[in-house]
Protein backbone atom coordinates (compact mmCIF):
# COMPACT_ATOMS: atom_id res chain seq x y z
CA UNK A 1 0.00 0.00 0.00
CA UNK A 2 1.43 3.09 -0.79
CA UNK A 3 2.02 6.17 1.48
CA UNK A 4 -0.21 9.14 1.26
CA UNK A 5 1.79 12.31 -0.13
CA UNK A 6 0.06 14.67 2.60
CA UNK A 7 0.54 18.23 4.05
CA UNK A 8 -2.07 19.59 6.43
CA UNK A 9 -4.89 21.61 5.26
CA UNK A 10 -3.97 24.73 3.49
CA UNK A 11 -7.35 26.84 4.07
CA UNK A 12 -9.73 27.15 6.73
CA UNK A 13 -13.63 27.27 5.66
CA UNK A 14 -13.40 31.14 6.48
CA UNK A 15 -10.25 31.79 4.14
CA UNK A 16 -11.76 29.24 1.15
CA UNK A 17 -14.95 31.35 1.44
CA UNK A 18 -13.33 35.20 1.45
CA UNK A 19 -11.63 34.53 -1.16
CA UNK A 20 -14.95 33.56 -2.89
CA UNK A 21 -16.64 36.80 -2.13
CA UNK A 22 -14.00 38.65 -2.25
CA UNK A 23 -13.01 37.74 -5.85
CA UNK A 24 -9.71 36.04 -4.69
CA UNK A 25 -8.10 33.26 -6.74
CA UNK A 26 -10.19 29.66 -4.49
CA UNK A 27 -7.71 27.39 -4.70
CA UNK A 28 -8.43 23.54 -3.31
CA UNK A 29 -6.39 20.45 -3.43
CA UNK A 30 -7.47 16.60 -3.52
CA UNK A 31 -9.08 15.95 -0.06
CA UNK A 32 -7.83 11.97 0.89
CA UNK A 33 -7.87 10.64 4.28
CA UNK A 34 -9.06 13.91 5.39
CA UNK A 35 -5.88 16.15 4.63
CA UNK A 36 -4.62 17.98 1.43
CA UNK A 37 -2.69 16.20 -0.79
CA UNK A 38 -0.85 18.64 -3.35
CA UNK A 39 -0.30 18.96 -7.53
CA UNK A 40 2.02 20.29 -9.78
CA UNK A 41 -1.21 20.37 -11.98
CA UNK A 42 -4.30 22.43 -11.99
CA UNK A 43 -7.78 23.09 -13.57
CA UNK A 44 -8.82 26.54 -13.65
CA UNK A 45 -12.20 27.97 -13.45
CA UNK A 46 -13.27 30.57 -16.08
CA UNK A 47 -15.68 33.54 -14.66
CA UNK A 48 -19.42 33.19 -15.37
CA UNK A 49 -19.41 36.80 -16.62
CA UNK A 50 -15.91 36.87 -18.56
CA UNK A 51 -16.83 33.79 -21.03
CA UNK A 52 -20.23 35.66 -21.38
CA UNK A 53 -18.12 38.71 -22.93
CA UNK A 54 -15.47 36.71 -24.78
CA UNK A 55 -15.48 32.91 -24.73
CA UNK A 56 -13.06 32.53 -26.67
CA UNK A 57 -10.50 34.40 -25.40
CA UNK A 58 -11.51 33.14 -21.91
CA UNK A 59 -11.23 29.39 -23.27
CA UNK A 60 -7.90 30.17 -25.04
CA UNK A 61 -6.93 31.53 -21.22
CA UNK A 62 -7.81 28.78 -19.35
CA UNK A 63 -5.54 26.76 -21.79
CA UNK A 64 -2.75 28.20 -21.17
CA UNK A 65 -2.80 28.29 -17.54
CA UNK A 66 -3.49 24.77 -17.85
CA UNK A 67 -0.55 24.08 -20.23
CA UNK A 68 1.93 26.10 -18.24
CA UNK A 69 2.49 29.02 -20.20
CA UNK A 70 0.93 31.59 -18.09
CA UNK A 71 1.13 32.19 -14.48
CA UNK A 72 -2.27 33.17 -12.65
CA UNK A 73 -0.28 36.48 -11.98
CA UNK A 74 0.51 36.86 -15.62
CA UNK A 75 -3.75 36.17 -16.10
CA UNK A 76 -5.24 39.29 -17.24
CA UNK A 77 -7.99 40.98 -14.76
CA UNK A 78 -10.06 38.44 -12.60
CA UNK A 79 -11.13 36.40 -15.15
CA UNK A 80 -10.34 33.12 -13.82
CA UNK A 81 -11.86 33.12 -10.13
CA UNK A 82 -10.33 29.35 -8.96
CA UNK A 83 -8.46 26.50 -9.81
CA UNK A 84 -8.48 22.60 -8.57
CA UNK A 85 -5.37 20.36 -7.93
CA UNK A 86 -5.31 17.73 -10.62
CA UNK A 87 -5.05 14.09 -9.20
CA UNK A 88 -2.85 12.05 -10.98
CA UNK A 89 -2.95 8.11 -10.49
CA UNK A 90 -1.13 7.72 -7.07
CA UNK A 91 -3.83 10.16 -5.65
CA UNK A 92 -6.62 8.12 -7.34
CA UNK A 93 -6.06 4.66 -5.45
CA UNK A 94 -5.16 6.61 -2.77
CA UNK A 95 -8.18 7.78 -2.23
CA UNK A 96 -9.90 4.75 -2.46
CA UNK A 97 -7.69 3.06 -0.48
CA UNK A 98 -8.47 5.65 2.54
CA UNK A 99 -11.73 4.84 1.88
CA UNK A 100 -11.52 1.25 2.32
CA UNK A 101 -10.04 1.54 5.82
CA UNK A 102 -12.07 3.97 6.86
CA UNK A 103 -15.94 2.21 6.08
CA UNK A 104 -15.55 -0.24 8.85
CA UNK A 105 -15.06 2.03 11.39
CA UNK A 106 -17.82 4.49 9.75
CA UNK A 107 -20.75 1.82 9.57
CA UNK A 108 -19.69 0.90 13.20
CA UNK A 109 -21.39 4.26 14.35
CA UNK A 110 -24.90 4.05 14.96
CA UNK A 111 -27.93 4.74 12.89
CA UNK A 112 -28.42 7.61 14.93
CA UNK A 113 -25.45 9.59 14.17
CA UNK A 114 -25.13 8.44 10.58
CA UNK A 115 -28.21 9.73 9.48
CA UNK A 116 -29.70 11.59 11.96
CA UNK A 117 -27.43 13.78 13.31
CA UNK A 118 -25.32 13.74 10.32
CA UNK A 119 -28.21 14.45 7.83
CA UNK A 120 -29.80 17.20 10.70
CA UNK A 121 -26.07 19.01 11.07
CA UNK A 122 -25.43 19.24 7.46
CA UNK A 123 -29.04 20.71 6.90
CA UNK A 124 -27.92 22.98 9.31
CA UNK A 125 -24.39 24.03 7.46
CA UNK A 126 -26.06 23.95 4.06
CA UNK A 127 -28.68 26.77 4.97
CA UNK A 128 -25.94 28.45 7.06
CA UNK A 129 -23.95 28.05 3.66
CA UNK A 130 -26.29 28.53 1.13
CA UNK A 131 -25.52 32.32 -0.01
CA UNK A 132 -22.07 31.65 -0.22
CA UNK A 133 -22.44 28.20 -1.91
CA UNK A 134 -24.67 30.37 -4.21
CA UNK A 135 -21.63 32.47 -4.91
CA UNK A 136 -19.70 28.92 -6.05
CA UNK A 137 -22.38 28.06 -8.31
CA UNK A 138 -22.75 31.57 -10.10
CA UNK A 139 -18.81 31.63 -11.02
CA UNK A 140 -19.83 28.47 -12.33
CA UNK A 141 -21.60 29.79 -14.86
CA UNK A 142 -25.26 28.63 -13.44
CA UNK A 143 -28.09 31.35 -13.54
CA UNK A 144 -28.89 32.87 -9.93
CA UNK A 145 -32.63 31.68 -10.40
CA UNK A 146 -31.34 28.16 -10.94
CA UNK A 147 -28.33 28.32 -8.11
CA UNK A 148 -31.23 28.93 -5.75
CA UNK A 149 -33.17 26.16 -6.94
CA UNK A 150 -30.43 23.91 -6.64
CA UNK A 151 -29.62 24.74 -3.29
CA UNK A 152 -33.72 24.38 -1.92
CA UNK A 153 -32.76 20.60 -3.39
CA UNK A 154 -30.09 20.31 -1.41
CA UNK A 155 -32.13 21.40 1.65
CA UNK A 156 -35.02 19.23 0.81
CA UNK A 157 -32.54 16.60 0.06
CA UNK A 158 -31.57 16.59 4.14
CA UNK A 159 -34.62 17.98 5.47
CA UNK A 160 -36.46 16.52 8.58
CA UNK A 161 -39.32 14.90 6.59
CA UNK A 162 -36.29 13.38 4.35
CA UNK A 163 -34.32 12.34 7.16
CA UNK A 164 -38.40 10.56 8.50
CA UNK A 165 -38.35 8.75 5.39
CA UNK A 166 -34.72 7.63 5.38
CA UNK A 167 -34.95 5.98 8.48
CA UNK A 168 -37.90 4.53 7.75
CA UNK A 169 -36.78 2.28 4.86
CA UNK A 170 -33.30 1.82 7.23
CA UNK A 171 -34.46 -0.41 9.81
CA UNK A 172 -37.84 -1.79 10.85
CA UNK A 173 -38.22 -4.10 13.97
CA UNK A 174 -40.67 -6.64 15.68
CA UNK A 175 -41.30 -8.91 18.07
CA UNK A 176 -41.73 -13.11 17.70
CA UNK A 177 -42.41 -14.85 20.91
CA UNK A 178 -38.64 -14.23 22.71
CA UNK A 179 -37.33 -12.87 19.14
CA UNK A 180 -36.33 -9.80 18.21
CA UNK A 181 -36.79 -9.53 14.23
CA UNK A 182 -35.14 -7.05 12.56
CA UNK A 183 -35.15 -6.16 8.10
CA UNK A 184 -32.01 -3.90 8.24
CA UNK A 185 -30.30 -2.35 5.35
CA UNK A 186 -26.42 -2.79 5.14
CA UNK A 187 -23.72 -0.59 3.46
CA UNK A 188 -21.91 -2.07 0.59
CA UNK A 189 -18.61 -0.47 1.23
CA UNK A 190 -16.76 1.59 -0.80
CA UNK A 191 -19.22 4.24 -3.02
CA UNK A 192 -17.53 6.10 -6.14
CA UNK A 193 -19.05 8.56 -7.75
CA UNK A 194 -18.66 10.52 -11.29
CA UNK A 195 -21.21 13.60 -11.07
CA UNK A 196 -22.05 15.17 -14.21
CA UNK A 197 -20.50 18.60 -15.87
CA UNK A 198 -24.15 20.43 -15.93
CA UNK A 199 -24.64 20.10 -11.89
CA UNK A 200 -22.06 18.37 -10.11
CA UNK A 201 -22.72 20.33 -6.95
CA UNK A 202 -26.18 19.10 -6.43
CA UNK A 203 -25.05 16.05 -7.92
CA UNK A 204 -22.17 15.25 -5.22
CA UNK A 205 -24.62 16.09 -2.65
CA UNK A 206 -26.91 13.80 -3.33
CA UNK A 207 -23.68 11.08 -3.59
CA UNK A 208 -23.34 12.05 -0.52
CA UNK A 209 -26.84 10.56 1.45
CA UNK A 210 -24.74 7.00 0.56
CA UNK A 211 -22.59 8.16 3.54
CA UNK A 212 -25.68 7.74 6.10
CA UNK A 213 -25.68 3.91 5.01
CA UNK A 214 -22.58 3.84 6.58
CA UNK A 215 -21.01 3.45 3.57
CA UNK A 216 -17.34 5.80 2.46
CA UNK A 217 -17.06 7.84 -0.58
CA UNK A 218 -14.60 8.78 -3.28
CA UNK A 219 -16.25 11.87 -5.73
CA UNK A 220 -14.30 12.86 -8.91
CA UNK A 221 -14.97 16.81 -9.24
CA UNK A 222 -15.00 17.15 -13.00
CA UNK A 223 -12.22 19.13 -14.58
CA UNK A 224 -14.89 21.09 -16.05
CA UNK A 225 -16.75 22.35 -13.55
CA UNK A 226 -14.98 21.38 -9.87
CA UNK A 227 -15.02 24.24 -8.07
CA UNK A 228 -18.61 24.01 -6.90
CA UNK A 229 -17.75 20.01 -5.79
CA UNK A 230 -14.59 20.98 -4.24
CA UNK A 231 -16.42 23.69 -2.39
CA UNK A 232 -19.30 21.72 -0.60
CA UNK A 233 -17.41 18.90 0.08
CA UNK A 234 -14.48 20.49 1.71
CA UNK A 235 -16.16 23.14 3.28
CA UNK A 236 -19.73 21.83 4.04
CA UNK A 237 -19.86 18.46 4.51
CA UNK A 238 -15.96 17.76 5.58
CA UNK A 239 -16.08 19.90 8.63
CA UNK A 240 -19.84 18.21 9.30
CA UNK A 241 -17.86 14.75 9.29
CA UNK A 242 -15.20 15.94 11.27
CA UNK A 243 -17.36 17.21 14.10
CA UNK A 244 -18.71 13.49 14.48
CA UNK A 245 -15.32 12.02 14.35
CA UNK A 246 -15.83 9.95 11.71
CA UNK A 247 -12.83 8.53 10.17
CA UNK A 248 -10.64 10.98 7.70
CA UNK A 249 -11.09 8.82 4.53
CA UNK A 250 -14.82 8.56 4.95
CA UNK A 251 -14.95 11.33 1.98
CA UNK A 252 -12.34 11.76 -0.44
CA UNK A 253 -12.39 13.93 -3.59
CA UNK A 254 -10.43 14.24 -6.28
CA UNK A 255 -10.28 16.39 -9.87
CA UNK A 256 -9.48 14.22 -12.55
CA UNK A 257 -9.90 12.71 -16.01
CA UNK A 258 -13.20 10.19 -16.02
CA UNK A 259 -12.10 7.68 -18.18
CA UNK A 260 -8.64 6.95 -16.21
CA UNK A 261 -10.34 7.55 -13.08
CA UNK A 262 -13.16 5.16 -13.77
CA UNK A 263 -11.50 2.72 -15.10
CA UNK A 264 -9.05 2.63 -12.50
CA UNK A 265 -12.52 2.17 -9.88
CA UNK A 266 -13.60 -0.91 -12.09
CA UNK A 267 -10.43 -2.44 -11.47
CA UNK A 268 -9.49 -1.81 -7.91
CA UNK A 269 -11.21 -4.44 -5.41
CA UNK A 270 -11.65 -2.35 -3.00
CA UNK A 271 -14.70 -0.67 -5.02
CA UNK A 272 -18.50 -1.99 -4.37
CA UNK A 273 -20.47 0.88 -6.29
CA UNK A 274 -20.21 3.47 -8.92
CA UNK A 275 -22.46 6.07 -9.31
CA UNK A 276 -22.43 7.50 -12.61
CA UNK A 277 -23.93 10.66 -14.40
CA UNK A 278 -23.64 10.47 -17.78
CA UNK A 279 -25.05 10.09 -21.82
CA UNK A 280 -27.37 7.07 -21.84
CA UNK A 281 -25.39 5.30 -24.56
CA UNK A 282 -21.98 5.41 -22.59
CA UNK A 283 -24.25 4.78 -19.34
CA UNK A 284 -25.21 1.44 -20.83
CA UNK A 285 -21.82 0.47 -22.00
CA UNK A 286 -20.14 1.36 -18.20
CA UNK A 287 -22.93 -0.97 -16.93
CA UNK A 288 -21.79 -4.01 -18.58
CA UNK A 289 -18.33 -3.22 -17.40
CA UNK A 290 -19.31 -2.96 -14.25
CA UNK A 291 -21.06 -6.10 -13.60
CA UNK A 292 -17.96 -7.86 -15.52
CA UNK A 293 -15.84 -6.29 -12.86
CA UNK A 294 -18.13 -7.24 -10.08
CA UNK A 295 -19.32 -3.84 -9.47
CA UNK A 296 -23.25 -2.19 -8.33
CA UNK A 297 -23.45 0.56 -11.32
CA UNK A 298 -26.01 2.86 -10.07
CA UNK A 299 -26.96 4.97 -13.02
CA UNK A 300 -28.29 8.74 -13.61
CA UNK A 301 -28.42 8.86 -17.74
CA UNK A 302 -30.45 10.61 -19.74
CA UNK A 303 -34.04 12.08 -19.23
CA UNK A 304 -37.33 12.76 -21.58
CA UNK A 305 -39.67 13.11 -19.47
CA UNK A 306 -43.31 13.79 -21.06
CA UNK A 307 -45.71 15.86 -19.61
CA UNK A 308 -49.43 14.80 -19.93
CA UNK A 309 -52.11 18.03 -20.45
CA UNK A 310 -55.90 16.50 -20.31
CA UNK A 311 -58.82 18.96 -21.56
CA UNK A 312 -60.06 19.95 -18.11
CA UNK A 313 -56.00 20.69 -17.10
CA UNK A 314 -55.36 24.49 -15.61
CA UNK A 315 -53.75 25.75 -18.86
CA UNK A 316 -52.22 28.77 -17.24
CA UNK A 317 -50.06 27.13 -14.91
CA UNK A 318 -49.33 24.00 -17.32
CA UNK A 319 -47.82 26.74 -19.61
CA UNK A 320 -45.34 27.87 -16.89
CA UNK A 321 -44.69 24.79 -15.92
CA UNK A 322 -43.51 23.88 -19.83
CA UNK A 323 -41.30 26.66 -19.67
CA UNK A 324 -39.27 24.53 -17.00
CA UNK A 325 -38.54 22.71 -20.58
CA UNK A 326 -35.83 25.52 -21.11
CA UNK A 327 -34.22 26.47 -17.76
CA UNK A 328 -30.46 26.16 -18.39
CA UNK A 329 -30.95 26.34 -22.11
CA UNK A 330 -32.76 22.52 -21.65
CA UNK A 331 -29.47 20.97 -20.41
CA UNK A 332 -30.72 19.44 -17.58
CA UNK A 333 -32.21 15.90 -17.44
CA UNK A 334 -35.22 16.35 -15.50
CA UNK A 335 -37.21 19.05 -17.36
CA UNK A 336 -40.18 18.40 -19.64
CA UNK A 337 -39.11 17.08 -22.89
CA UNK A 338 -41.92 16.46 -24.72
CA UNK A 339 -45.80 17.52 -24.00
CA UNK A 340 -48.59 14.74 -25.21
CA UNK A 341 -51.97 17.38 -25.23
CA UNK A 342 -55.45 16.27 -25.06
CA UNK A 343 -57.01 17.24 -29.07
CA UNK A 344 -59.34 20.01 -27.15
CA UNK A 345 -57.04 22.48 -25.58
CA UNK A 346 -54.10 22.22 -28.03
CA UNK A 347 -54.26 25.65 -29.55
CA UNK A 348 -55.04 27.53 -26.84
CA UNK A 349 -52.18 25.98 -24.55
CA UNK A 350 -49.78 26.54 -27.32
CA UNK A 351 -50.58 30.07 -27.37
CA UNK A 352 -50.03 30.43 -23.69
CA UNK A 353 -47.09 28.44 -23.95
CA UNK A 354 -45.25 30.16 -26.99
CA UNK A 355 -45.94 33.95 -25.09
CA UNK A 356 -44.55 33.10 -21.72
CA UNK A 357 -41.32 31.52 -23.59
CA UNK A 358 -40.62 34.41 -25.06
CA UNK A 359 -39.96 35.60 -21.24
CA UNK A 360 -37.11 33.28 -20.88
CA UNK A 361 -33.80 35.43 -21.12
CA UNK A 362 -30.34 34.88 -21.23
CA UNK A 363 -27.80 37.11 -19.32
CA UNK A 364 -25.59 37.78 -16.51
CA UNK A 365 -25.65 34.58 -14.20
CA UNK A 366 -25.97 37.20 -11.65
CA UNK A 367 -28.77 38.85 -13.48
CA UNK A 368 -32.49 38.04 -11.29
CA UNK A 369 -35.07 36.40 -13.80
CA UNK A 370 -32.09 35.23 -16.34
CA UNK A 371 -32.75 31.04 -16.83
CA UNK A 372 -31.05 30.59 -20.53
CA UNK A 373 -27.25 29.44 -20.09
CA UNK A 374 -24.46 30.02 -22.73
CA UNK A 375 -24.57 27.19 -25.46
CA UNK A 376 -21.10 27.30 -27.06
CA UNK A 377 -21.76 24.72 -29.89
CA UNK A 378 -25.42 25.10 -31.20
CA UNK A 379 -25.06 22.72 -34.36
CA UNK A 380 -26.88 19.98 -32.89
CA UNK A 381 -29.84 22.41 -31.98
CA UNK A 382 -30.36 23.36 -35.20
CA UNK A 383 -29.98 19.73 -37.03
CA UNK A 384 -32.29 18.44 -34.21
CA UNK A 385 -34.49 21.19 -35.42
CA UNK A 386 -34.24 20.52 -39.16
CA UNK A 387 -35.01 16.85 -38.15
CA UNK A 388 -38.70 18.28 -36.94
CA UNK A 389 -39.68 20.31 -39.31
CA UNK A 390 -38.95 17.84 -41.97
CA UNK A 391 -40.63 15.06 -40.39
CA UNK A 392 -43.41 17.93 -40.48
CA UNK A 393 -43.07 19.67 -37.10
CA UNK A 394 -44.64 23.32 -37.01
CA UNK A 395 -42.53 25.75 -35.56
CA UNK A 396 -44.39 28.17 -33.04
CA UNK A 397 -41.74 29.79 -32.10
CA UNK A 398 -37.77 30.30 -31.17
CA UNK A 399 -35.23 28.52 -33.70
CA UNK A 400 -32.33 31.06 -33.65
CA UNK A 401 -29.21 32.02 -31.60
CA UNK A 402 -28.79 35.43 -30.36
CA UNK A 403 -26.93 37.77 -27.85
CA UNK A 404 -27.58 38.47 -24.56
CA UNK A 405 -29.81 41.38 -25.01
CA UNK A 406 -31.91 39.23 -27.08
CA UNK A 407 -31.34 40.13 -30.59
CA UNK A 408 -31.17 37.80 -33.27
CA UNK A 409 -27.60 36.65 -34.40
CA UNK A 410 -26.24 33.82 -36.11
CA UNK A 411 -22.72 33.82 -33.90
CA UNK A 412 -24.49 34.52 -30.42
CA UNK A 413 -24.26 32.39 -27.72
CA UNK A 414 -27.64 31.78 -26.88
CA UNK A 415 -30.90 29.98 -28.27
CA UNK A 416 -34.14 31.16 -28.23
CA UNK A 417 -36.82 29.29 -26.34
CA UNK A 418 -37.72 27.50 -29.57
CA UNK A 419 -41.53 25.30 -29.56
CA UNK A 420 -42.78 22.81 -32.13
CA UNK A 421 -46.00 22.00 -32.58
CA UNK A 422 -46.17 17.60 -33.73
CA UNK A 423 -49.41 16.84 -35.12
CA UNK A 424 -50.81 13.10 -34.41
CA UNK A 425 -49.28 10.84 -31.46
CA UNK A 426 -48.81 8.22 -34.35
CA UNK A 427 -45.22 8.43 -36.10
CA UNK A 428 -44.43 11.45 -33.19
CA UNK A 429 -41.26 8.88 -32.33
CA UNK A 430 -40.02 9.49 -35.79
CA UNK A 431 -38.90 12.92 -35.11
CA UNK A 432 -35.60 12.87 -32.78
CA UNK A 433 -36.68 15.22 -30.64
CA UNK A 434 -39.16 13.52 -29.58
CA UNK A 435 -37.53 9.76 -29.71
CA UNK A 436 -34.23 11.42 -27.71
CA UNK A 437 -33.66 13.69 -24.85
CA UNK A 438 -32.59 16.73 -26.97
CA UNK A 439 -30.44 19.11 -24.32
CA UNK A 440 -31.52 21.96 -26.20
CA UNK A 441 -34.23 24.39 -25.10
CA UNK A 442 -36.12 22.93 -27.44
CA UNK A 443 -39.95 21.58 -26.74
CA UNK A 444 -42.13 19.05 -29.12
CA UNK A 445 -45.85 19.60 -28.42
CA UNK A 446 -47.49 16.40 -29.44
CA UNK A 447 -51.62 16.96 -30.27
CA UNK A 448 -53.38 14.04 -30.04
CA UNK A 449 -55.05 12.78 -32.95
CA UNK A 450 -59.16 13.55 -32.15
CA UNK A 451 -61.00 10.58 -30.35
CA UNK A 452 -63.43 9.56 -27.74
CA UNK A 453 -61.72 9.82 -24.16
CA UNK A 454 -61.47 6.33 -22.94
CA UNK A 455 -59.62 6.06 -26.02
CA UNK A 456 -57.38 9.07 -25.57
CA UNK A 457 -56.49 7.99 -21.78
CA UNK A 458 -55.60 4.79 -23.47
CA UNK A 459 -53.25 6.25 -25.46
CA UNK A 460 -51.59 8.54 -23.56
CA UNK A 461 -50.75 6.25 -20.84
CA UNK A 462 -49.35 3.92 -23.33
CA UNK A 463 -47.29 6.57 -24.90
CA UNK A 464 -45.98 7.38 -21.60
CA UNK A 465 -44.85 3.81 -20.61
CA UNK A 466 -43.36 3.11 -23.78
CA UNK A 467 -41.23 6.08 -23.64
CA UNK A 468 -37.66 4.66 -23.70
CA UNK A 469 -36.66 6.88 -20.99
CA UNK A 470 -38.20 6.98 -17.34
CA UNK A 471 -37.04 9.58 -15.37
CA UNK A 472 -39.95 11.80 -14.24
CA UNK A 473 -43.43 12.50 -15.66
CA UNK A 474 -46.06 15.33 -15.20
CA UNK A 475 -49.88 14.94 -15.80
CA UNK A 476 -52.11 17.86 -16.06
CA UNK A 477 -55.84 17.37 -15.19
CA UNK A 478 -58.88 18.30 -12.86
CA UNK A 479 -61.03 14.89 -12.68
CA UNK A 480 -60.48 12.77 -9.94
CA UNK A 481 -61.04 9.72 -11.89
CA UNK A 482 -58.91 11.18 -15.36
CA UNK A 483 -55.87 11.40 -12.12
CA UNK A 484 -56.99 8.30 -10.19
CA UNK A 485 -56.27 6.12 -13.67
CA UNK A 486 -53.29 8.06 -14.70
CA UNK A 487 -51.50 7.86 -11.12
CA UNK A 488 -52.23 4.12 -11.36
CA UNK A 489 -51.59 2.89 -14.48
CA UNK A 490 -47.89 4.75 -15.46
CA UNK A 491 -46.26 2.31 -14.39
CA UNK A 492 -42.78 4.30 -16.37
CA UNK A 493 -40.06 7.01 -14.67
CA UNK A 494 -38.95 7.67 -11.11
CA UNK A 495 -41.31 10.15 -10.23
CA UNK A 496 -44.85 11.40 -11.04
CA UNK A 497 -46.21 14.58 -10.56
CA UNK A 498 -49.89 15.53 -11.21
CA UNK A 499 -50.60 19.33 -11.20
CA UNK A 500 -47.14 20.63 -10.07
CA UNK A 501 -44.01 21.33 -11.29
CA UNK A 502 -42.16 19.23 -13.21
CA UNK A 503 -38.86 20.60 -11.87
CA UNK A 504 -39.59 21.79 -7.82
CA UNK A 505 -38.24 19.55 -4.80
CA UNK A 506 -40.48 17.84 -2.35
CA UNK A 507 -39.52 16.42 1.09
CA UNK A 508 -39.12 12.79 0.98
CA UNK A 509 -39.38 12.46 -2.68
CA UNK A 510 -36.21 11.39 -5.05
CA UNK A 511 -34.66 14.09 -6.95
CA UNK A 512 -33.28 12.06 -9.52
CA UNK A 513 -33.41 8.17 -10.81
CA UNK A 514 -35.58 6.32 -13.04
CA UNK A 515 -36.30 3.45 -15.16
CA UNK A 516 -34.86 2.57 -18.74
CA UNK A 517 -32.56 4.86 -20.47
CA UNK A 518 -32.53 6.55 -17.80
CA UNK A 519 -31.48 4.20 -15.24
CA UNK A 520 -30.61 0.85 -16.82
CA UNK A 521 -31.51 -2.66 -16.40
CA UNK A 522 -31.39 -2.00 -12.62
CA UNK A 523 -33.22 1.45 -12.66
CA UNK A 524 -35.57 2.95 -10.09
CA UNK A 525 -35.88 6.39 -7.81
CA UNK A 526 -32.42 7.29 -6.71
CA UNK A 527 -32.14 7.37 -3.11
CA UNK A 528 -28.23 7.01 -2.79
CA UNK A 529 -28.69 5.81 0.64
CA UNK A 530 -30.91 2.46 -0.45
CA UNK A 531 -29.19 2.03 -3.51
CA UNK A 532 -25.94 2.11 -1.98
CA UNK A 533 -27.02 -0.52 0.55
CA UNK A 534 -28.73 -3.88 0.62
CA UNK A 535 -31.12 -5.74 2.75
CA UNK A 536 -30.41 -7.96 5.74
CA UNK A 537 -32.73 -9.93 8.27
CA UNK A 538 -31.41 -10.20 11.41
CA UNK A 539 -33.26 -12.89 14.31
CA UNK A 540 -31.74 -12.03 17.84
CA UNK A 541 -33.27 -14.79 20.31
CA UNK A 542 -32.91 -14.68 24.34
CA UNK A 543 -31.83 -18.33 24.20
CA UNK A 544 -34.48 -20.07 25.59
CA UNK A 545 -35.52 -21.37 21.93
CA UNK A 546 -34.89 -25.40 21.37
CA UNK A 547 -33.59 -25.60 17.70
CA UNK A 548 -35.49 -28.51 17.28
CA UNK A 549 -38.40 -26.77 17.88
CA UNK A 550 -37.37 -23.40 15.73
CA UNK A 551 -37.33 -25.90 12.80
CA UNK A 552 -40.35 -28.44 13.11
CA UNK A 553 -42.63 -26.21 16.07
CA UNK A 554 -44.69 -24.16 13.23
CA UNK A 555 -45.71 -27.60 11.45
CA UNK A 556 -46.42 -29.49 15.06
CA UNK A 557 -48.34 -25.94 15.10
CA UNK A 558 -50.25 -25.86 12.28
CA UNK A 559 -51.44 -29.86 12.51
CA UNK A 560 -52.59 -29.10 16.48
CA UNK A 561 -54.67 -26.23 15.13
CA UNK A 562 -56.35 -28.18 11.86
CA UNK A 563 -57.28 -31.00 14.41
CA UNK A 564 -58.36 -28.23 16.96
CA UNK A 565 -56.05 -30.38 19.46
CA UNK A 566 -53.69 -28.89 22.50
CA UNK A 567 -50.10 -28.70 20.32
CA UNK A 568 -47.97 -30.95 22.19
Amino acid sequence: MSSARTTPRASHHEDAVGAAAGGGLLTYTSLVDGKSVPSDQWVYVVDSDALLKDAFSSLTLKRKLESGRLTPEEAPGDSIVGRVARADSETVVQAVEAASRASVEWNAFPLDVRLDRFGALLHRRLAEQADRTIEILLREGHPLELARWQVSGALECFSPESLAFYRSQMLHETRHGDRRISVRRRPDGVVCLNPPQNAPLSSALLGVTSLMAGNSLVVRAPRSAPLGVMYVLHEVVAPVLAELGAPGGTLNVVCGDPAPMLSAWLDSPLVDDVMYFGSSEAGVRFQERCVAAGKKPILELAGNDAVVVWKDADLEYAAEALTESFYGSGQLCMIPNQVVVHPDVVEPLVALLAEKAAGVRGGSVREEGVLLTPVLRNEKFFACLDDALAGGAELVCGGHAMQDDGTRNPTGIFLEPTVVLVRGLAGAREIQAVRHETFFPLLPVIAAEPAPDAVLLDRFVEFVNSNAYGLRNSVWARDPEVVDQFVTRITKGGLLKVNDSHIGFLPGLPTHGGTGLTGGVYGEANYPILRTSHIQGVSVSGGGIRPRDAVFGAWHAMRAAAAGTPEA
